[in-house]
């Protein structure tokens, strides 16, 4: 049965602060929120089974880093490598937790409906973080929360704009420098929520995730845009900001959670250098020493991500693609894509190989 017909909602204008903190917030026409959303949508509840970790265990297994040696981020000192070794264990550990709940986070009819309504929601919250300029870092942070919390809570649809607010409350503690309140976001849901309602799902979500942080991909997405840039002749900015918006597109579709937060990032550089350069190997031998990634192990994701990029489900959810083709981004996301990714930009490079192709 297809899942019914859902309008894509958009952020309300928010009231302008008096005070020094004032964000400045731009303005918007008054529009339509989540709560226009009419059909039901309960996320249950599930816990891990034996079986479940042993695919788990499997899975983080094919995502090691290269046994018998630590990761050479180009030419950056032992203690960067030792915080990205760090970062990847972190990211496989958050995964051990959250891998086993995905599929499991609804059941019946909503395992239909669950990736619509999420989408949305991501969707609605880009809006918010351009509304109240909040760094891509804490959008990031944000998705992550909602995605932790429901791999493991029910969540019935009338309160998933309330958990989506209350995660970016908390994300925006960690990253902004004057993050909203919490009476900024009960107003921009048209005040769906109570103040109360907002600081007792805060309260909630906190306790569930005790204090725990977790790399995001946008940490991996610097670390890789700086060695790609190192070592490929291209326009800088440029590059940086398509590399952004291909990770952000990944946070929209609910099937990424799959996939370590490092590998997203990496996939998105490939693509990027692949979108700018079609003629040129959009992977090199520095970025597979840093990454700990072959484009082999990539290839999955990158397809993915590609599939976004062209919009080939014909999305109608608009708010990233809108975002990215301003011109303080550079318009990145009108760049058009090869249609198809060449198969042997997928095969393991070496160095004798690479050799070769840079003399073809």
């Amino acid at each position: 049965m297809d899942p019914p017909e859902c309008q894509k909602p958009s952020v309300r204008t928010s009231k302008k602060r008096n005070s020094e903190e004032d964000l400045q917030l731009a303005t918007a026409n008054k529009r339509a929120v989540l709560d226009e959303i009419t059909n039901s949508l309960i996320f249950s509840s599930n816990q891990c089974s034996l079986s479940d970790q042993e695919m788990t265990d499997k899975h983080l297994d094919e995502e090691k880093l290269p046994e018998g040696r630590s990761v050479d981020c180009s030419k950056k000192s032992g203690s960067a490598s030792s915080i990205y070794n760090q970062l990847r264990l972190m990211e496989m550990e958050l995964h051990m937790k959250v891998l086993p709940n995905i599929g499991k986070a609804h059941n019946g009819h909503s395992s239909v409906t669950f990736p619509r309504f999420r989408e949305i929601l991501v969707d609605w919250l880009i809006d918010v973080a351009e509304e109240y300029k909040l760094v891509s870092d804490t959008l990031y942070l944000t998705v992550s929360h909602i995605d932790r919390y429901l791999s493991w809570h029910a969540v019935d649809r009338n309160k998933l704009q309330l958990l989506g607010v209350c995660c970016m409350l908390i994300a925006s503690k960690y990253e902004e420098i004057n993050p909203p309140h919490v009476e900024d976001f009960c107003y921009i849901t048209d005040n769906a929520y109570t103040i109360e309602q907002a600081l007792n799902m805060e309260r909630d979500v906190r306790k569930f995730l005790t204090f725990e942080g977790a790399p995001t991909t946008k940490n991996f997405l610097r670390i890789f845009t700086q060695v790609s840039l190192e070592n490929w002749n291209a326009p800088d900015l440029e590059f940086e900001f398509l590399s952004s918006y291909l990770a952000e597109l990944s946070l929209l579709d609910h099937r990424f959670v799959q996939f370590l937060p490092s590998k997203i990032a990496a996939s998105a550089i490939f693509l990027s250098r692949m979108t700018i350069k079609p003629q040129n190997h959009p992977w090199c031998l520095a970025l597979q020493h840093c990454s700990g990634y072959r484009p082999s192990q990539l290839k999955e994701c990158i397809l993915a991500i590609h599939d976004l990029q062209l919009n080939r489900k014909k999305s109608s959810l608009l708010a990233l693609r809108d975002k990215y083709k301003q011109h303080k981004f550079m318009c990145v996301a009108e760049l058009s894509s090869p249609p198809e990714i060449p198969a042997h930009y997928f095969e393991d490079i070496d160095q004798q190989s690479f050799n070769r192709f840079l003399r073809t």
